[in-house]
């Protein structure tokens, strides 16, 4: 039998919240193996990282919703129940999971905001290469069954399967009702992610570690990579050594490690054209 050739996205998420962290993803992909990055489109430096991406054709972009813990597109007057008075979201899921469940009122205006940032990312022209959620909340079934909604007259093809070795047994029954739902939905997806145990904290050790490691099928490996490290990049990152994950992004050891091994890199519309 022939050996399949391993398949890896590796992906930066928060493209778009500080500049430096776009600095970093730009000469990620040029100097190093990083192949794919999410948009926040309202984070405040989106719009340095939209032109960025733009010079760049060869990295994958997709939509970073934020739902959670981060701006909203669309202003407070018309979200009041999702955000403050600034018009952020906060970072308490369990009760908005339970509001986005059982209130009508919030539902409608999380389905406002989603189409907003769908829309949002639209705009900038860049190809939609795949859609995934700040925190992960696209585990939600609402959330879920918004984005597979909203997101196929947007050219939604493909999303992120948050699913890691090691995954809480809480969260097993979640993440089999969202493969078979983008399986219902024609929606394509990674077979396995790395980045949830080691978010924060991915250096070129434990990337090293990883390729050594790899799981069969197609895995999606993601990161926090930026020139600057902890709160300096947002309040909630305290302790985020994100310049150390832009260290392992462009290591020569990693780059000869992934040679080695012929690894193919790309990104999910990869996965949508297959």
């Amino acid at each position: 039998m022939t050996q399949q050739t391993p398949r890896l996205i590796i992906t930066a998420d928060d493209f778009g919240l500080h500049a430096s962290v776009n600095l970093a993803v730009e000469r990620a992909h040029r100097e190093g193996v990083l192949s794919a990055t999410s948009l926040m489109v309202a984070a405040p430096a989106a719009a340095d990282a939209v032109e960025r991406a733009r010079a760049l054709p060869t990295l994958r972009v997709g939509l970073h919703l934020v739902l959670a813990d981060g701006q909203a597109m669309l202003p407070p007057r018309d979200i009041p129940d999702l955000v403050d008075a600034d018009g952020r979201f906060g970072s308490n899921m369990a009760s908005d999971g339970i509001r986005f469940f059982f209130l009508p009122r919030v539902r409608r205006q999380l389905k406002a905001e989603i189409h907003a940032q769908f829309s949002a990312f639209a705009a900038t022209g860049l190809p939609l290469d795949h859609v995934n959620t700040h925190k992960h909340f696209h585990l939600h079934p609402t959330v879920l069954g918004m984005i597979l909604e909203i997101g196929k007259p947007f050219g939604l093809r493909a999303m992120r399967l948050p699913s890691e070795t090691g995954a809480p047994a809480l969260l097993k029954p979640w993440l089999a009702l969202l493969k078979r739902r983008l399986a219902a939905a024609g929606i394509a997806h990674n077979d396995y992610m790395v980045g949830i145990e080691h978010s924060g904290r991915f250096d070129e050790a434990t990337l090293l570690k990883t390729l050594a490691t790899l799981p069969a099928g197609i895995g999606e490996i993601y990161l926090h990579p930026a020139l600057i490290s902890g709160a300096e990049i947002a309040a909630s990152m305290p302790a985020y050594r994100h310049a150390d994950e832009f260290a392992a992004l462009i290591s020569p050891r990693v780059r000869a490690e992934i040679d080695r091994l012929g690894v193919t890199l790309g990104g999910f519309s990869d996965l949508a054209t297959a």
